[in-house]
């Protein structure tokens, strides 16, 4: 039975040449690579090519120049498969040299006959401006209808003489606008020529692999490397079924990734993955230094082009992420039959969720997003009515329900669907496992919200003489359930929040009360909640007062 060697090189390249130099006399072997795998993070992504190669016995250098220029060099490793022993030396990574074009001879050959050509046409072009200037001096210097004693000549001579001078300016014309294209289009074959014949930058980068083998064999090898022009966004889809009588309201959550990636190389036919590692930040927290408080230091003057000068440092410009790209939606007949869309094999770990999408995918570098299901989950859902009368009175159907999945649900746009219908967008947030979740599925038209000022006063207080400013306001919030069966409601409002002591707010006995405060962590924002009986119409008041000082003018304004 054959014996297979399996390598791994964990060797960093470029500068660790001295580890393992390979001799002096190893052949360089030309390959080729492929891409076999990739697994694209929020930040980057890692590519595994597979050179397929037959080695002979000893010492060689596998040359591929097929990789990309945008890959991280110290990122590169190598393993491999073979029938024989393999001993996997430095991994180098480099431009290639930029190579002039082999039929050079012939090419300036070339550009050496269209510039004699050109010549010929400029002096096609000389000779023609010459002509015209001639007929038009001629026309000048002779007057066509005074003979040369001066008597008049006939009107048949005049017309002759008139042809001849604009058919002679006219054959000049055209002479030199027919040269004129033709040194153009001659410009531009020379144009094209030089830049054919200059040695053309490095499109791919060329990875260069010491190894060694015992014998003859065929040998595989898997080559990984980082690129950071990649990247994936959580979407998802929303579907909402409301229920019946019959059946609880259910809420399936589909989790789909968005692939972008500008690598500058095709992923074709590649096992791609999704990772939520973010390979950008690196391995550890930022280390912190000291504050000191002091009083502030004057800076020293310092003469003009001075050392200090020259010494400080320039500023550093943060560079602005990308808005995140829009999630592309496409809506198509049902058939009789559903078909299943394919979903990602899910890989769980403590620190982190990989998502193998099945089968082969195919990506390329300027192809745009590309949104790809990577799972989904099916869930009861509590449905609820909400609104925020003070702004909308319109009210909106909630649902939520309890994430139950071990894999976190990352920030991301979500695709609304109620009862089979798409009524818009929306943003879900991060949510680890056991977390509630609470998601909008549009206006709930047979839910009535309005709101009315039942009182609205600016005055004075104090029994004698006046000492403060208050303004008094009352409402009153009138809900009416619609449908014809209960469903929980939440109304929330605003209580204004003071930051100054003397600036006193306070909330009125007429106050329905409140079932929550400071709702979302918001200061000031109330929540009042019930549960509405199918029809039922109830009203909620809500009055509050601010008082300061007279001397002092006071707004209400929104908090930053």
């Amino acid at each position: 039975m054959r014996t297979i060697a399996r390598c791994l090189a964990t060797t960093s390249l470029v500068l660790v040449t001295a580890m393992l130099a390979p001799p002096s006399w190893a052949a360089d072997v030309d390959a080729t690579s492929a891409i076999d795998a990739v697994t694209v993070y929020p930040d980057g992504a890692t590519v595994t090519r597979v050179i397929a190669i037959d080695l002979a016995s000893g010492d060689s250098t596998l040359v591929a120049k097929d990789f990309p220029l945008s890959l991280d060099p110290s990122s590169l490793r190598v393993e491999g498969e073979a029938g024989t022993k393999l001993t996997i030396g430095t991994i180098d990574a480099r431009p290639p040299r930029a190579a002039p074009p082999v039929n050079l001879p012939e090419l300036d050959k070339r550009i050496e006959a269209l510039k004699d050509e050109r010549a010929d046409l400029q002096g096609a072009i000389d000779a023609a401006t010459a002509r015209r200037k001639f007929a038009e001096r001629f026309a000048e210097a002779s007057p066509a209808g005074i003979g040369e004693k001066g008597e008049a000549r006939p009107i048949t001579e005049w017309r002759a003489a008139f042809s001849a001078v604009a058919e002679e300016v006219a054959a000049a014309d055209t002479a030199i606008r027919d040269a004129a294209r033709k040194q153009r289009e001659i410009d531009r074959q020379i144009a094209q020529l030089e830049a054919d014949r200059s040695a053309k930058p490095p499109s791919k980068l060329e990875v260069r692999i010491d190894i060694a083998s015992d014998a003859a064999t065929k040998a595989r090898l898997r080559v990984t490397y980082t690129v950071r022009n990649a990247r994936w966004l959580p979407l998802y889809d929303a579907r909402l079924d409301t229920g019946a009588r019959d059946r609880k309201p259910q809420l399936e959550l589909v989790r789909r990734a968005e692939v972008t990636q500008s690598t500058g190389e095709d992923w074709s036919n590649v096992t791609l993955g999704v990772s939520t590692v973010r390979i950008a930040r690196g391995g550890s927290a930022p280390e912190l230094g000291s504050l000191v408080a002091q009083y502030p230091q004057m800076p020293k003057p310092t003469a003009l082009g001075s050392v200090s000068d020259l010494a400080r440092p320039a500023p550093v410009l943060r560079q602005m992420q990308a808005p995140s790209f829009a999630a592309k939606l496409a809506e198509a007949s049902e058939p009789r039959e559903r078909a299943d869309e394919q979903q990602a094999v899910a890989e769980i770990g403590d620190f982190q969720a990989t998502f193998k999408i099945p089968g082969r995918v195919s990506l390329g570098a300027a192809e745009g997003a590309k949104s790809l299901r990577i799972a989904s989950m099916s869930v009861p859902a509590e449905l609820a009515v909400r609104a925020a009368p003070v702004q909308d009175p319109t009210a909106f159907l909630e649902a939520s329900f309890k994430q139950t999945d071990d894999m976190t649900l990352l920030p991301g746009k979500v695709a609304i669907y109620r009862d089979g219908i798409f009524v818009g967008r929306g943003k879900l947030s991060a949510s680890a496992k056991d977390d509630i979740v609470r998601l909008g599925f549009g206006a709930d038209d047979k839910a009535k919200v309005e709101r009315t000022v039942l009182k609205r006063n600016e005055g004075s207080a104090g029994l004698l003489v006046t000492t403060s400013k208050t303004d008094e306001r009352a409402f009153k919030t009138t809900i009416r359930n619609g449908h014809d069966f209960p469903i929980h409601v939440a109304i929330e409002d605003q209580l204004p929040v003071s930051e100054n002591e003397d600036i006193v707010v306070e909330m009125l006995p007429a106050t329905t009360p409140p079932t929550a405060k400071d709702i979302r962590d918001k200061r000031g924002v109330l929540e009042w909640s019930f549960d509405a009986k199918p029809g039922e119409v109830k009203d909620i008041n809500f009055a509050w007062r601010v008082r300061w000082p007279k001397d002092k003018s006071m707004v209400i304004v929104p908090s930053g």
